[in-house]
């Protein structure tokens, strides 16, 4: 695992921008405590790796995010909190964030939940910052084929315990919602670089699940 962006001292003076200490704990606690979090063994996709991909689609998009400080923290927090299928993963991570965010700014506070909260996917975002989040989790769906399915068979490794038949059938179900979007990415940016490639990966995918039923 390469982390280029998701460290210490990117974290630390991201924090001392947005969150007084006290009230809230320190960057570095606060740091480690995700650290800890993010490199659970038995996360094989959703750890540091991930945030550190995300990091750094939202350094190209930068320019075009009208709070990238939330953004940003909210990318740090979206996948603190993880069990393999649990709905209230992003939840627990939005009430994460809430319980160490006590020096920020209410509207901030809020800015940043509503972030996490989108990554749920159980709503279309109407909001330019919400479009990018839900992007950036996602970009990895444009990645050529060997890369997707390498991210794919990480994610198959975080439920271990699950028959292949339940595994298939409820990526089968995620994957089948994005094709019913009008299109998979919200966002012009980043439709126009991987829509292409993703809709070919989610096509040939679909079609290999369903040579194993």
């Amino acid at each position: 695992m390469t982390i280029d962006r998701a460290d210490g001292t990117r974290f630390g003076e991201l924090w001392r921008r947005c969150v007084a200490s006290p009230p809230s704990p320190g960057a570095a606690s606060v740091f480690a405590d995700l650290r800890a979090r993010l490199l659970e063994p038995g996360r094989r996709f959703h750890n540091m790796g991930h945030i550190d991909d995300c990091l750094a689609r939202l350094d190209e998009v930068e320019r075009h995010v009208e709070d990238p400080d939330a953004v940003e923290l909210a990318l740090w927090f979206h996948d603190a909190v993880y069990v393999p299928g649990d709905a209230a993963n992003e939840r627990r991570s939005a009430e994460l964030f809430l319980s160490h965010a006590a020096g920020a700014r209410p509207r901030f506070r809020r800015r940043v939940i509503a972030l996490i909260l989108t990554t749920r996917r159980n709503r279309t975002p109407r909001d330019n910052d919400c479009r990018f989040i839900d992007d950036i989790d996602l970009a990895g769906f444009g990645s050529p084929w060997e890369e997707f399915m390498h991210n794919g068979n990480l994610l198959r490794r975080e439920f271990a315990t699950q028959s292949d038949a339940d595994y298939y059938r409820g990526l089968s179900a995620f994957l089948t919602s994005l094709r019913r979007r009008p299109r998979l990415f919200r966002t012009d940016w980043f439709a126009k670089r991987y829509e292409d490639q993703a809709q070919q990966n989610l096509t040939r995918l679909l079609g290999e699940i369903g040579a194993r039923a």
